[in-house]
């Protein structure tokens, strides 16, 4: 979209971009396509466990079965991928794409507020919305771990259940720029989630630039009521992908698997 005329009040330019950026309306069946993808990508963002590997077939089926789009273009450059792996190597990329590198951690709002008391109230506030909407996490991850903010995405639809990521554009775009320079095929997940919101913007891309540079704001308090994250454990020592040195932000030890329906009748168990 070219630049709209300074001689246009701001306020009349905001309002237009806003239209041209709002989404049209879903048909029911657009709908019901929308919200298999996200479960798609939220289930195949989680660790790749012996369940997850042994319906591979299975997935790779429904994704060969979608509507064509670019998101199940994206979908199926992935799946072809994961099929064709020995799963202990899947387990290894997995780790280290997500567990080892700051810049693709999946836990959104350390991109937006970094390791500040910001953060603890974000992820309050994305709990109680959980709640208001009737949906009950059971505490088995953070709220703000990306494949349970696709899986309420999914279940609460187009409007108020993809408010979260929306609002966390930007640091999906992070994650998304992460990958991509990995080359890691995760990145195909994160290119077909971001077909499903409206493009960025120029200040978007600016804030993305900048965040990947400088990092999110940091600050040394803990996340309380969620409790705090020391530097020992199961993460270890960062690689490639930081934004500062090892001590600033620890992704969250992996908590208990996150239980995301498949598009058939049968459950299987992600991360």
């Amino acid at each position: 979209m070219s630049p709209l005329p300074a001689s246009i009040p701001a306020a009349v330019r905001t309002r237009v971009r806003a239209a041209v950026r709002r989404q049209a309306r879903l048909t029911p069946e657009e709908t019901t396509a929308r919200a298999l993808v996200l479960r798609l990508v939220s289930l195949l963002l989680q660790y790749p466990d012996s369940e997850l590997i042994a319906a591979r077939a299975e997935l790779t089926g429904v994704v060969q079965a979608l509507p064509a789009t670019p998101a199940a273009e994206h979908l199926a450059r992935f799946t072809d991928w994961f099929a064709a792996q020995d799963p202990e190597a899947l387990e290894r990329h997995y780790v280290e794409m997500f567990d080892l590198r700051r810049k693709s951690s999946l836990y959104l709002t350390y991109y937006l507020h970094g390791d500040t008391r910001r953060r603890g109230m974000a992820l309050l506030t994305l709990n109680q919305r959980y709640r208001a909407a009737g949906w009950n996490t059971d505490g088995g991850e953070l709220p703000d771990h990306l494949p349970v903010v696709l899986e309420f995405a999914a279940l609460a639809g187009p409007g108020g259940g993809e408010a979260p990521l929306r609002q966390h554009r930007r640091g999906l775009e992070l994650v998304h720029r992460a990958l991509t320079d990995a080359d890691s095929p995760y990145r195909y997940l994160l290119a077909a989630l971001l077909t499903l919101l409206p493009p960025p913007t120029e200040a978007d891309r600016a804030a993305v630039d900048q965040l990947a540079a400088e990092g999110p704001p940091d600050e040394e308090v803990g996340l309380d009521p969620y409790g705090t994250y020391g530097n020992s454990g199961a993460h270890g020592a960062y690689g490639e992908g930081e934004f500062a040195p090892p001590g600033t932000f620890v992704p969250p030890t992996p908590a208990p698997p996150t239980r995301v329906p498949t598009p058939s009748t049968s459950r299987t168990e992600g991360r």
